[in-house]
């Protein structure tokens, strides 16, 4: 049986890296999956390969650093079930060296983008009864990084927003949660080069992560069977946070 069918669901950043894997494990239980990016090829490639499985998607096109096309995705949108909150850019250096319109897209992407989506379909979810929220945040999040201050710190926001929309959506029917992965093995990730591998030796299990085991996280919050869960930040992070 499919635990999704017949609901509706947006995943922002989908045509590749868990995005990608969070689209096609929720169409494989049933979802409809709406799939926002930049690149038209690449959202075609993901639509034919869930189709060519039996799924059912769409691919919108939706550059998130401009509120105007984050807006017109809303309105595009405005019927789903589940939205997942993963798109996002994660830029590496020395906080001194970060140019100022770098830090300016990273918090248009991974903060305002969010937070125009979920302004914009929460209410119209409790208007139809419930739907659930899942926001893509990180580990380092949750502590610090030398030459990621922006980064950390955009996802460390969307972790306080998705307590803030559990508290304020969740008596309404909306269940906010997010997962908060280590590091994945991403055509992202890949360019990091040795940096990435640094970080993957911290992880006590030793080794990255793969995306479909981030994707499967996001389903069971997107499932009944995490019917009781609301406002968690959940670590998959290979025990990172333990350490």
């Amino acid at each position: 049986m499919h635990e999704l069918s017949g609901q509706r669901a947006l995943v922002t950043g989908g045509t590749s890296g868990i995005g990608r894997a969070t689209a096609e494990a929720l169409a494989r239980e049933g979802a409809h999956v709406l799939i926002s990016g930049r690149s038209e090829a690449r959202g075609a490639e993901v639509v034919a390969a869930i189709e060519a499985e039996g799924g059912k998607a769409e691919f919108v096109r939706a550059d998130l650093q401009s509120p105007d096309e984050v807006r017109a995705l809303a309105e595009r949108a405005a019927d789903v079930d589940i939205l997942v909150n993963n798109a996002g850019v994660f830029p590496g250096g020395p906080t001194h060296e970060l140019p100022e319109a770098t830090f300016d897209e990273t918090f248009a992407v991974n903060v305002k983008a969010p937070f125009l989506l979920t302004a914009a379909i929460a209410p119209r979810m409790v208007e139809r009864g419930g739907g659930t929220i899942i926001n893509v945040t990180t580990m380092v999040a949750e502590f610090g990084m030398a030459g990621l201050s922006a980064y950390g710190a955009s996802k460390a926001a969307v972790a306080l927003l998705t307590k803030a929309w559990a508290a304020e959506y969740g008596p309404k029917g909306v269940r906010v949660n997010a997962v908060s992965p280590g590091p994945t093995n991403t055509p992202g990730t890949e360019a990091l080069g040795d940096g990435f591998a640094a970080i993957v030796s911290t992880i006590p299990l030793g080794r990255a992560a793969a995306p479909e085991e981030i994707a499967e996280t996001i389903v069971f919050l997107a499932s009944d069977k995490a019917s009781y869960v609301n406002g968690a930040v959940i670590p998959v992070d290979g025990g990172r946070v333990a350490v």
